[in-house]
């Protein structure tokens, strides 16, 4: 999830524990709050791993995003770092405990924030390398970051406030309604995959950004890949989307056409994408990532891979603008103003 919500998720679970790390009734409001930096510090340092980049290897960012810092077994690791890059300021306050404690406990809420959205976590590294994606949370949901960030502001202007215990049910209660209404949309998902005769195929549904009405069902089948929107209101309802051909390995071998290091990158970008690449028909040097895209009804990868030349290097591109006319239709199916 983004970084404002993962810094308010460990900020509000360490001034939830700052009684029990100082081991008093109440903590003075100086030391909660020393304590939620130590949990926003621990919150935001898994991400880190966005720092492992290469210029002569686009796709490295993609083998270590969500990899070894997001795994559990790094957890105590990667708390001690943050309580090591913190205690030489507050020594004279706390000992090192409390800040290590708090540290672990917003490094254990970020990976487990991350697992609630679609992208992939490495959570149980080195034991397995599957990857974690309850498809539940959007990457950007701003009414979620809104409740850790009432109840952890309540928490942190007065002392005798438990606004931060808030936080914690509140947060549970939303993922909740999340995983129902995910729910909703597979089963419906799964009788539009029906409809069309493909009954053999594995659908999921991930939400929307910003949002737990409109979400997009994916699933692939005889080679091709099928997007939907469905929101999921009071009632149900289906938006038909696109379809495109995936790319298999012969498919990737004609785009490499006879360049090793290209099919080699193919094939490793194929591996990222669980085999859910598509190519731009407009853009014949570059292939995404079909899985997300902008308009839940449409085939536009969000990102991918591309060359501007014949033996030119791979690039890692993005592409995350909204034209006004995307930014109308996704509003329209938000709101169900119009079909």
């Amino acid at each position: 999830m983004d970084s404002v919500t993962h810094a308010a998720m460990g900020a509000v679970f360490a001034a939830a524990l700052s009684p029990r790390l100082v081991g008093t009734a109440t903590a003075d409001l100086a030391t909660r709050r020393r304590l939620a930096v130590c949990g926003a510090i621990g919150g935001l340092l898994p991400d880190a791993d966005t720092f492992i980049q290469s210029s002569s290897d686009a796709l490295l960012i993609l083998d270590y995003h969500r990899h070894f810092t997001h795994a559990l077994a790094f957890v105590p690791v990667g708390a001690l770092i943050a309580a090591a890059l913190l205690w030489p300021f507050w020594r004279q306050q706390l000992s090192f405990r409390p800040i290590y404690i708090a540290a672990l406990a917003g490094y254990l809420a970020h990976l487990l924030l991350d697992s609630c959205t679609s992208y992939g976590t490495h959570l149980w590294l080195p034991f397995s390398s599957d990857q974690t994606a309850w498809s539940v949370i959007a990457v950007f949901d701003p009414s979620f970051t809104v409740l850790l960030l009432v109840p952890l502001f309540l928490s942190l202007r007065r002392a005798e406030s438990k606004a931060a215990l808030w936080a914690l049910p509140l947060a549970s209660i939303y993922l909740s309604i999340a995983t129902f209404q995910q729910s909703r949309v597979e089963a419906m998902a799964a009788e539009l995959m029906q409809a069309r005769g493909h009954g053999a195929a594995t659908v999921s549904a991930k939400p929307t950004m910003a949002n737990l009405i409109l979400w997009r069902s994916i699933y692939s089948h005889q080679g091709r890949v099928y997007a939907d929107a469905i929101r999921a209101g009071w009632t149900l309802r289906g938006y038909q989307g696109s379809s495109a051909p995936l790319i298999d390995s012969n498919e990737a071998r004609l785009i490499a056409a006879g360049e090793a290091d290209r099919l080699r990158e193919i094939e490793r970008f194929r591996e990222h994408s669980k085999g859910f690449v598509v190519r731009d028909p407009n853009q014949p040097d570059t292939i995404g990532d079909a899985r997300y895209a902008m308009l839940p009804t449409e085939i536009a990868p969000l990102w991918g891979i591309r060359w501007k030349s014949p033996g030119a290097r791979t690039e890692l591109f993005t592409a995350h603008d909204m034209s006004p006319a995307m930014r109308l239709r996704f509003i329209d199916m938000l709101l169900c103003t119009r079909d």
